[in-house]
Order: structure tokens, then C-alpha cells, then sequence
């Protein structure tokens, strides 16, 4: 257990999460531009919720990393903003975190969600993918989907506080006594291997990240996932980045050079590390049709593991 933890994550409390200087602006009716107070600061701080292999702490590097924050790097390096500093929050906190002022951007892997437009400003997506089911080895439930765990009472699945699984869970039919809330993925991973869940839901690539740290556990992907349906058509996810609604030539100039980023050799080789490959490309996907205040674009198809 302990080196799972020192191989995956650092414990919560690495970064901590004061307030920015002149956080008490930020809250005003006309905050200050955060992309000029950032250049002239050559400082941005970006909110994470320590889930690989979208963002955590390598405790053996002491380095923040991830393919969020080191996507965020290369574009806000080439804006002229050349530190980096992480503010380590739970996922459920990240959208007030922001609203707060305690960072100026969300780099987590957020997928891009209707009800979370309603909140907050999304970059264009970096990736989109699947989901998938954790179980320990010996799981004697046939659980490839979430229609399964709601037509077993005595089932119960794993979700981390404030991730999307949690929607897919209750359109399933899922009632809440038959999921088990975990404050992140580490927590996840252990309530599965004690018991406490038979399955853990989160993205496919989470899982196979998972799987590359402890392959000595005894735990697997379920095969034959069976991906939740909207409209008939199976849900695929898309990250991006998130922002203040009044931050907008942040967002704008960001959106900007990560359209000359994602999908180009050196984009695809600085995520490669963290399980992303072609596969999880965005496509023409945008974040207004995401929001849905656009014509939706045909999507790429589901990653079938």
C-alpha cells in the first residue's frame, strides 16, 4: 500500500491552497485581467486534483505533472508566463477553488459537462475517452456496465467526489445506497481491493494507469464494458481546462496556442508518458458544442477497451 501511494501520489497537503496575491480583487464585480496579471507576475496557478494521468505530484521528481499540467506549461510558457504553480484540491472543490480566486485555472482533466458551463469557461477539449469498471480479480458480480450494477441490489460501485461517473451511475438506474463516494482515486483504488466496492468507474485511461503501478495487485479492468448511452449513442468524454467566465482574454489567448498544439508530433509525444495516444484525440470537437451552444460534430468512435 505504501508504495503504491509514493509510486502514484503525493498525500494531500503537498501544495497548499492560499490565496493568490490580490486575491481580493479577483472576487470584485471587475476582477483585474488574469493573463496580464500573469505575464507581468510570470506566474499562473492552476487548480488539480491529484488523479493520474491527468494531474498529480511525482513525489520522487517533487514535480507536478500529468498531461493537463504539462500541456499547460507549453501554452502558458508560450504566453509568456513561465512558472507554473499547482494548487492541489479535491475534484468536487475545483469549480469553487476557481470561483474563489485560488487559482486562475482548472488543469485536471475536467470533462467538459452542460451543468459545469453554467459555472465556469472551458478551453477547447485535449482529449476525449471512454470509461471503464476496476474489480479485484476474484469479483464474483458480472458487472460490465452500470446497467448491471443497478439490476443487482447487493452491487455496489466506486466514484470519486464530484466526477462525472457519478451522473452515468444515477441515469443507469443506480440508486445512491448502491454507490460508495471516494475523495480520490488512491481511496478509490483501495476501497475496491478492501471490499468496500466491487468496482470502481473512471475514465479508461485512469484505469490503465492504475493498472501500471501495481501490477502485482490483484485487480484488473473489467472486460467487455459496456460505455453509458446518451441519446442512444455511447458517451465519450472530453478535458479541457477550465476558467472564470470574466477571464476571457485568458481563455482566449490559451485556446489560441492550443489549437497549434494539440494533435502535432510534439503534443502527442509529451502525453504519451501518461497512457494518451491518437486515439484520444479531440478531433473537431469544441467546447461550445460541448456547452451545447452549438451544432454537435460527429465524434470519434469510442475507445472499445
Amino acid at each position: 500500500m505504501t508504495r503504491f501511494l509514493l509510486a502514484m501520489w503525493t498525500a494531500v497537503g503537498v501544495a497548499g491552497i492560499a490565496p493568490p496575491a490580490g486575491a481580493a480583487d479577483t472576487g470584485a464585480a471587475n476582477p483585474p485581467d488574469s493573463l496580464q496579471r500573469a505575464i507581468q507576475a510570470g506566474r499562473l496557478r492552476i487548480g488539480y486534483a491529484n488523479e493520474a494521468p491527468f494531474a498529480y505530484m511525482d513525489s520522487r521528481a517533487g514535480r507536478l505533472t500529468g498531461e493537463a499540467p504539462e500541456i499547460a506549461r507549453v501554452i502558458l510558457g508560450r504566453l509568456g508566463i513561465g512558472d507554473v504553480e499547482g494548487v492541489l484540491t479535491e475534484f468536487g472543490a475545483l469549480i469553487p477553488g476557481l470561483l474563489a480566486g485560488r487559482f486562475d485555472m482548472i488543469a485536471a482533466g475536467m470533462y467538459v459537462l452542460p451543468e459545469r458551463c453554467r459555472q465556469i469557461a472551458f478551453s477547447n477539449p485535449t482529449y476525449g475517452v471512454g470509461d471503464g469498471f476496476l474489480q479485484r480479480t476474484d469479483n464474483p458480480r458480472e458487472l460490465h456496465g452500470y446497467a448491471d450494477v443497478a439490476a443487482d441490489p447487493a452491487a455496489r460501485v466506486g466514484v470519486v467526489v464530484g466526477a462525472v461517473q457519478n451522473d452515468y451511475a444515477a441515469r443507469a438506474g443506480v440508486p445512491p445506497s448502491q454507490v460508495v463516494v471516494f475523495p480520490d482515486v488512491v481511496s478509490a483504488v483501495e476501497g475496491v481491493v478492501a471490499g468496500r466496492a466491487d468496482v470502481y468507474a473512471a475514465t479508461a485511461l485512469t484505469l490503465n494507469y492504475v493498472l501500471t503501478k501495481v501490477p502485482d495487485w490483484q485487480i484488473d479492468k473489467v472486460a467487455r464494458f459496456v460505455q453509458p448511452t446518451e441519446n442512444g449513442e455511447a458517451v465519450r468524454g472530453y478535458g479541457a481546462f477550465g476558467f472564470r467566465k470574466g477571464d476571457v482574454a485568458l481563455r482566449v489567448a490559451f485556446d489560441r496556442e492550443l489549437a497549434h498544439f494539440i494533435g502535432t508530433p510534439e503534443h502527442q509525444s509529451l502525453v504519451e508518458p501518461f497512457g494518451f495516444t491518437g486515439t484520444e484525440l479531440p478531433g473537431g470537437v469544441t467546447a461550445e458544442q460541448l456547452c451545447g451552444q452549438a451544432p454537435a460534430a460527429p465524434a470519434p468512435a469510442p475507445d472499445p477497451s
